[in-house]
C-alpha cells in the first residue's frame, strides 16, 4: 500500500466536552482550542467517540462536532451511540469524512451495511478488538467497511491473514522502535494512542523520527534546501508571514539556516531575532505560536511567504498583525469574491441586530421565513428566465439577486459562509 502513514488522536465527548478516555471523565480543557491544536501540530485525522447515554446528550455532542468540523481543516471521522440510520447521516451532515461502528454492538454490522450502501463504503469505518469477529464476518467486513481501527494490537497478526481491510491501530505505550516496526506493515495506515492524544507531546518531533526510520509520513519534506536561496548581506531571508485563512498580512521576520532547520523540523514557525541575537520561535513565551501551513520561495529566492495558522495576536502590541498603522489609503471598489460575499453577509446580520427605517433587508426579514423562502423560489423562477436569454446581463443580475436573498436565509438560520465553503471542499 502507497501512502502516507497517518498519526491520529481520538477524542472523548462527554455532554459536549473533550474527557480523557471513556472510562476517564477528566475533562481535558476546552474542545475546541484541543482540536485546533491537533490540526496545527501535525495530527492527520481525529476519530471522536461519543459517549453519550441519552438522545439530548447525542444531540449535543454532534453539535459540538459540528462546530469542530467548522474550525478545523484535518479529516474527522465520529462514532458512538450510532442506533439508527439517522445517527449516520447526522454525523456526515455535522461534517464527519466517515462515521465509526462499534464490532461489540450486535446491531452494528446490518446498520453498518445500509450506511454503506447508502452514504458509500468510503465513509464507514469499523472499531474492533476481537479476531473472533473478523473470522465470522471476513466477507461483510472487506465488502461494508473502508478501514478498521484495532483496539487490540495483539490481533493484528491474526487480523492480516484474514482481511486486507486496511487499519488503525490503538498503541498501549510510547515505544519507537515498536512504532517503527508497527509502522512498516504494508496494509497498516496509521497509529493511535493516548501519548499522541497528550497536547503536550511533539508531533512533528515524532513524525521526523519515525521519517528517519523509512516511514513515509506528511511532515515537511522541503523541495528546496537553504541553499537554494539567495541571502541578504546578513546572511538571512525575510519572510513575509500570511494567514493562511484570511490571507491577512500578519509580520515580517527574518530566517538564518538554523532558524529556516528549526521551521521544518518543528512545523511552527522560528526566526532569527536581530535585536536579540538569538533564535527565536514566535509564540513560545507569549503562547501566540504560528504553525506552519506552507512555505514558498519567491521568483528570485530571496524572500520567503509563510502561510500559518496564527494562535492569537502576530504583533508584540496584541494586534492581530503587524500591519495597522496607516500611511496612505485610496478607496476602491472592493472585487474579491469572498471578501464581496462576506461584507454583504456582515451587513445583513448587521441589520438583523440593528434594525434601520427603509431598511429593504429588515422589510424581508420581519415578515418572516415564510417570506424569505417566497423570495427565493420566485429569484430562482427569475433565473431560469433568464437562462434563456442570449444576453447573459440578466443572468448575473438575477443570479446575484437570488445569492442576496440567500444570505438573508444565511443568516436567519445562523449559518456562514465559512461553513458553507467547509462543506463544498469536502464534495
Amino acid at each position: 500500500m502507497t501512502g502516507f502513514k497517518n498519526i491520529v488522536a481520538t477524542l472523548y465527548l462527554k455532554n459536549g466536552q473533550a474527557v480523557k478516555s471513556a472510562s476517564d471523565m477528566t475533562v481535558m480543557g476546552d474542545v475546541y482550542n484541543l482540536c485546533q491544536l491537533y490540526n496545527d501540530s501535525g495530527i492527520d485525522k481525529i476519530i471522536i467517540f461519543d459517549l453519550s447515554t441519552d438522545d439530548d446528550e447525542h444531540e449535543k455532542n454532534i453539535h459540538t462536532i459540528e462546530n469542530i468540523n467548522r474550525n478545523i481543516d484535518i479529516k474527522v471521522c465520529a462514532g458512538g451511540n450510532i442506533n439508527r440510520i439517522e445517527d449516520v447521516k447526522k454525523l456526515l451532515y455535522a461534517g464527519c469524512l466517515q462515521v465509526i461502528f462499534n464490532a461489540t454492538k450486535d446491531s452494528s454490522l446490518e446498520l453498518a451495511n445500509v450506511a454503506s450502501e447508502k452514504f458509500g463504503k468510503d465513509k464507514i469505518l469499523l472499531s474492533i478488538s476481537n479476531v473472533d469477529y473478523i473470522f465470522k464476518h471476513q466477507e461483510e467486513i472487506e465488502d461494508t467497511f473502508h478501514e478498521l481501527l484495532v483496539l487490540n494490537i495483539d490481533i493484528i497478526d491474526a487480523l492480516e491473514n484474514l482481511t486486507s481491510t486496511p487499519y488503525v491501530v490503538y498503541m498501549p505505550q510510547f515505544d519507537m522502535d515498536k512504532i517503527i516496526d508497527v509502522m512498516k506493515r504494508e496494509t497498516l495506515r496509521g497509529i493511535a494512542g493516548e501519548f499522541i492524544n497528550d497536547p503536550e507531546n511533539d508531533i512533528m518531533a515524532l513524525k521526523t523520527k519515525l521519517s528517519d526510520g523509512g516511514i513515509l509520513v506528511d511532515n515537511f519534506t522541503p523541495d528546496l534546501k537553504w541553499s537554494d536561496l539567495k541571502l541578504n548581506s546578513d546572511g538571512m531571508v525575510p519572510v513575509i508571514v500570511q494567514d493562511y485563512r484570511n490571507e491577512q498580512v500578519l509580520m515580517l521576520a527574518y530566517m538564518n539556516e538554523e532558524a529556516f532547520n528549526v521551521t521544518i523540523n518543528s512545523g511552527r514557525m522560528t526566526y532569527w531575532s536581530r535585536s536579540r541575537n538569538e533564535l527565536w520561535t514566535k509564540g513560545l513565551t507569549s503562547g501566540h505560536l504560528q504553525y506552519v501551513k506552507s512555505l514558498t520561495a519567491d521568483c528570485d529566492y530571496d524572500t520567503i511567504l509563510a502561510k500559518v495558522s496564527q494562535v492569537g495576536a502576530a504583533c508584540h502590541t496584541c494586534n492581530r498583525t503587524c500591519f495597522f498603522n496607516n500611511i496612505v489609503k485610496k478607496e476602491y471598489v472592493e472585487k474579491n469574491p469572498l471578501t464581496v460575499l462576506e461584507s454583504v453577509y456582515a451587513v445583513i446580520v448587521d441589520r438583523m441586530k440593528n434594525p434601520k427605517e427603509d431598511s429593504y433587508t429588515n422589510a424581508v426579514m420581519e415578515k418572516g421565513i415564510d417570506e424569505i423562502l417566497k423570495k427565493l423560489g420566485h429569484e430562482c423562477t427569475e433565473i431560469i428566465l433568464a437562462a434563456k436569454n442570449p444576453d447573459s446581463d440578466d443572468l448575473k443580475f438575477e443570479i446575484s439577486d437570488f445569492m442576496y436573498h440567500c444570505m438573508i436565509l444565511m443568516a436567519q438560520k445562523n449559518i456562514t459562509w465559512a461553513e458553507i465553503a467547509g462543506e463544498l471542499a469536502q464534495r
